[in-house]
C-alpha cells in the first residue's frame, strides 16, 4: 500500500487543471506546467482535490503511483508559491554578478570569469555582496538542476572550504599538514 500515492492533493481556487489524452496541464498565478501521466495511473479530479489511483499491483505500477502523486503535488506548489535554492559562495574574491535577466557572471578563482546562461523560467537574485545566490522558478526539477550545475563549477574543497555550496550545507574540513618535520 503506497502511503504517498494514497494521499489527496488539495487544490486552491486559483489553480486551473486540464487533463486530456494523458497530459496534465496546471495553470496558476505564477505560470503553467505540463506533464505526461503514465497510462497505468488514473487521476480522479474534483474541484477541491486530486486523487491518484493505480491500475494494478505490479511493482512498476506501485512505484509510478507514488512518483506521479509527488510530481503533481510539486507542480501545484510550483504554480502557486514557486521553488527556491540558495547557494553560498565562499572564498577570497569569489562572487556572483547578474549581467542580464538570464546571464550570470561567476568569479570562482579561475583566471577568467564564468558566464552562466539561465534557461527560460528561471530567475537569479544575489544578496550579501554577491556571495549568496538564489535560484527561483516554478519547476522544482529545473531549479534543482541549475543549482547543481552552478555548484559543480567549483565544489567546496576540503581544506579551506572555498567554493560553491548549498545554503546550510556542512563541509567537513580536513586538517592540513603539521608544522613539524620528520626525524627532528
Amino acid at each position: 500500500m503506497s502511503r504517498i500515492g494514497n494521499k489527496e492533493i488539495l487544490l486552491n481556487k486559483d489553480i486551473n487543471i486540464d487533463f486530456n489524452k494523458g497530459i496534465l496541464k496546471i495553470k496558476g498565478p505564477r505560470g503553467e506546467l505540463n506533464r505526461t501521466i503514465p497510462n497505468d495511473v488514473q487521476l480522479d479530479i474534483t474541484d477541491e482535490k486530486i486523487l491518484v489511483k493505480r491500475s494494478s499491483d505490479l511493482n512498476k505500477v506501485k512505484a509510478l503511483h507514488g512518483l506521479t502523486r509527488s510530481l503533481i503535488n510539486n507542480m501545484i506548489i510550483g504554480v502557486t508559491d514557486g521553488f527556491e535554492k540558495a547557494l553560498e559562495i565562499k572564498g577570497t574574491g569569489y562572487k556572483c554578478d547578474i549581467k542580464s535577466k538570464n546571464e550570470l557572471i561567476l568569479n570562482l578563482g579561475y583566471s577568467n570569469p564564468i558566464n552562466f546562461v539561465l534557461p527560460d523560467g528561471i530567475e537569479a537574485e544575489t544578496e550579501n555582496k554577491g556571495t549568496l545566490l538564489k535560484i527561483k522558478g516554478i519547476n522544482k526539477e529545473i531549479v534543482g538542476e541549475i543549482a547543481a550545475r552552478i555548484r559543480k563549477l567549483r565544489k567546496p574543497e576540503r581544506y579551506k572550504g572555498k567554493g560553491v555550496r548549498y545554503q546550510g550545507e556542512y563541509v567537513k574540513l580536513k586538517a592540513g599538514k603539521s608544522a613539524g618535520g620528520k626525524g627532528e
